[in-house]
């Protein structure tokens, strides 16, 4: 009885160390999302920039993806099923700029590479277990933004679209983005504000 409670303890510990290594980011997903994050670095330039002043465009309300939201629903869903939310609206997000820049316009190549980016990264994402079923939460989210004709909807500015997209891959993917030093607390509000200074691209 008490060997078979040592191997049981035993076997626990063990998969605390194995879970976090799971779910950690591989090392090709933190390249991936390194190099998205060298580009979304300019969105100050080509989303703000290049357009007119207070520009908006229409998204629906799940595409404000900030990180209120993650702290909201982190209570109710999975780590993994909130970085394919992540995934999915800016995916969605980057299609709706796309739509209303001409292809002339200095800012559309840059979009679609975004885009481009975003699939490579999709790409390298872990394939969802069979076993597992998704959340009624993140089922609504995904079935609202694919849903053109629901309501809720808002008028945003496209910088600020990636500027959320910006700091939530940084919150999500918090081991890609390791720094010197030490670990950042990307998923805080003061973490940003504190940067503004240093990193006016981030604003």
């Amino acid at each position: 009885m008490v060997r078979s409670t040592a191997w049981l303890l035993g076997g626990l510990l063990g998969l605390m160390w194995v879970l976090p290594a799971l779910m950690a980011p591989s090392p090709t997903q933190c390249t991936s999302l390194k190099t998205l994050e060298n580009k979304l670095a300019n969105r100050r330039h080509y989303m703000k920039h290049n357009l007119p002043i207070n520009y908006t465009i229409r998204v629906h309300y799940e595409e404000v993806f900030k990180l209120s939201n993650i702290s909201r629903l982190r209570v109710k869903v999975k780590e993994e099923e909130l970085k394919d939310v992540w995934l999915l609206v800016n995916q969605e997000v980057l299609k709706k700029i796309m739509r209303v820049l001409p292809e002339r316009h200095p800012s559309y190549k840059y979009t679609v590479d975004l885009e481009d980016l975003f699939r490579k990264v999709q790409q390298v994402f872990p394939p969802p277990s069979p076993e597992i079923v998704p959340s009624e939460r993140i089922e609504e989210i995904f079935d609202r933004v694919k849903d053109t004709n629901s309501k809720g909807r808002r008028f945003v500015t496209p910088k600020s679209l990636l500027d959320n997209c910006y700091r939530t891959m940084h919150c999500l993917f918090k081991d890609c983005f390791r720094s010197e030093d030490g670990d950042q607390d990307y998923c805080g509000f003061s973490h940003w504000r504190k940067g503004r200074k240093k990193q006016p691209q981030d604003t």
